[in-house]
């Protein structure tokens, strides 16, 4: 019997991993993955303004619409498991029991790969912020000397996901991912974040984008796979590998 595959996705706010990553988790839950998703916050005070201008609702009610919303997306995109550290935003801030409690989670899962936010963003510092702990958390996971006698972390490979400006963030996409097979899924979650609908075809472009230069960069007009849609993604670590193709 094959060894369990699994991945772990770090959302700065609830709605994060479905723009941003849908694709790659539905796609990979297809292929016989375990992928858990963390949301760090419900993004309820920083990403919820259409609920905010209708008026009428408090912050608790505003946490729980985003939650039934990333809930309803993860079901979507056939998401193993989904936690809420409902850690705020706006600022998001992680103190020591907070960072433990990702590494614990970090270890728990055991990924073969993690994924998160850009490592600059000067619209959205939660997002960066969430990448740099995610960072710190993962060499934490790996240390022998971090409650010995657990399994220890490998070299999980950390994917960035495409933030909303790519032109301001330095992101260098270095990897695009094929997801026409799931598109479906991906476009039925980014539905279901009905407070953010101003952004449901902004991301359908983008995939659209992406797909292309899927298309581009495996082979072209000389025989590219004809993706449709496509999400990018930028390594921090070096890949080992055996063949250079």
């Amino acid at each position: 019997m094959s060894e369990k595959k699994t991945a772990l996705v770090v959302s700065a706010h609830a709605a994060d991993f479905v723009w941003r990553a849908g694709g790659a988790i539905a796609l990979h839950q297809a292929k016989g993955y375990e992928v858990t998703v963390v949301c760090l916050s419900y993004g309820e005070r920083g990403e919820s303004a259409k609920l905010w201008k209708k008026g009428g609702y408090s912050l608790e009610q505003v946490k729980k619409a985003r939650r039934v919303e990333a809930e309803n997306a993860a079901k979507a995109l056939d998401v193993h498991d989904i936690k809420f550290f409902d850690l705020g935003d706006y600022p998001l801030e992680m103190d020591r029991e907070a960072k433990f409690r990702l590494v614990d989670l970090i270890r728990k899962v055991q990924p073969n790969f993690m994924m998160s936010h850009s490592q600059y963003d000067p619209y959205n510092t939660d997002h960066s912020y969430a990448t740099a702990v995610t960072m710190e958390c993962r060499m934490i996971a790996q240390a022998w000397g971090h409650n010995p006698g657990e399994k220890v972390l490998g070299a999980p490979q950390l994917y960035l996901f495409e933030p909303h400006q790519t032109e301001q963030m330095g992101w260098k996409p270095d990897v695009f991912l094929d997801i026409t097979e799931v598109w479906e899924k991906k476009r039925a979650a980014i539905e279901c974040m009905q407070g953010q609908e101003h952004l449901w075809n902004f991301y359908t472009n983008v995939a659209q984008n992406r797909g292309n230069h899927f298309r581009r960069n495996s082979g072209g007009m000389s025989g590219g796979r004809p993706a449709q849609y496509g999400e990018g993604f930028q390594s921090i670590y070096p890949r080992t590998v055996d063949e250079l193709t």
